[in-house]
């Protein structure tokens, strides 16, 4: 390939590859950690009602600050629309946040296995980053989070281990790190148990240096739609405004804000759908438990898990030969674990009958 009219910063990077989206018959997807259920039927009625409505209001742009989809997620979270802030999918809410807070002459503090978007983010904005270790269980230990940093990024439940860390923890990050912003990447907090004391949300009013990054991806079955969210006090939130309005001063079109407030507005599927991925977490745990698998507690919508019987990696292909895709990560330390979606009863079914035969 021909790079001579590429950029410096363009020739130097080393870009994020997202789960495979591959094209297969009979296909049992479990590597992506989508909803293995569709959105509120309320969604399609609000993306059908702007359309009847109206079909050429889609030649004009859309609310620039999406203020009636803030005003809405305000309410649900008992803040301010001041504290709210929305973007074009998380990924998009994470690296506006990269430019905002942590291009500084001081490092950015992150696990050394989480969300791999993140050195990705670092190498395009030229942060400096200082890796931490989780610890011999894959959790997060605040106590290795020391001294003077330029912020500090996880992902909690973190990914793809799956691990939830205790929001009195969050709290001390906080205390200790008063002139650094702490990101708490929350993007499966809707599959903790009792989400109401797993997210950090409860901590922005009493707190100036945190954020909350959310997503409409995984709980509220939106991935098609890309929409973010992240919550902060008002001063951080505008710091996000000014970045997203020197960037792309439209995010969100017409049809997504109004897919996200119908998807907030239908909290009695929401709940519904969210317990039912709970339990089918809980299913699917006990099943590769039977099958000799070390499976690490999961507080997200997928279960990472180490196989006994057969190198990780040989069992991802052999799935891929049978039509079923997992994610195996070739890192350090995880390279013998798979991140396993959690589908459907009849894809959990499939999986388990598949890697059945592969071990027997």
């Amino acid at each position: 390939m021909d790079k001579r009219l590429w950029s410096d910063k363009a020739k130097s990077l080393t870009p994020y590859v997202p789960g495979e989206q591959p094209k297969h018959d009979n296909l049992c997807k479990l590597n992506t950690n989508e909803n293995p259920f569709a959105p509120s039927p309320k969604v399609m009625d609000a993306i059908g009602a702007v359309l009847a409505n109206d079909a050429s209001t889609l030649r004009l742009y859309p609310e620039p600050e999406s203020d009636e989809l803030r005003s809405v997620l305000a309410g649900y979270h008992g803040l301010d629309a001041s504290q709210v802030f929305v973007g074009n999918g998380s990924d998009e809410v994470l690296a506006l946040v990269f430019a905002s807070f942590f291009m500084k002459d001081k490092p950015l503090l992150l696990p050394d296995i989480s969300y791999s978007f993140y050195p990705v983010y670092a190498q395009t904005f030229g942060v400096a980053t200082k890796s931490i270790a989780l610890d011999e269980g894959f959790a997060i230990n605040v106590d290795d989070y020391v001294g003077e940093c330029g912020g500090i990024i996880f992902a909690n439940p973190n990914a793809p281990t799956g691990r939830l860390m205790p929001i009195a923890q969050i709290r001390q990050l906080a205390q200790r790190h008063t002139d650094a912003v702490v990101v708490v990447d929350e993007a499966y907090i809707d599959y903790a148990d009792d989400v109401s004391t797993a997210s950090a949300i409860s901590l922005i009013d009493e707190f100036d240096n945190i954020v909350v990054v959310q997503t409409f991806s995984k709980s509220r079955a939106l991935a098609g739609m890309r929409v973010g969210v992240a919550f902060a006090n008002p001063s951080l939130i505008a710091a996000l405004m000014a970045m997203k309005n020197s960037f792309n001063s439209y995010p969100l079109d017409r049809l997504a804000q109004a897919a996200a407030i119908a998807s907030i507005q239908d909290e009695a599927y929401f709940q519904e759908k969210r317990q039912a991925v709970i339990r089918l977490r809980q299913d699917l745990t006990a099943h590769l438990q039977q099958l000799g698998f070390e499976v690490l507690p999961s507080a997200a919508n997928f279960v990472f898990a180490k196989p006994s019987q057969m190198p990780a990696a040989i069992i991802a292909e052999k799935l891929r030969e049978e039509g079923v895709i997992i994610r195996h990560f070739k890192q350090a330390r995880i390279e013998n674990y798979l991140r396993i979606s959690v589908g459907n009863r009849e894809q959990n079914a499939r999986l388990i009958e598949v890697l059945t035969q592969i071990l027997a």
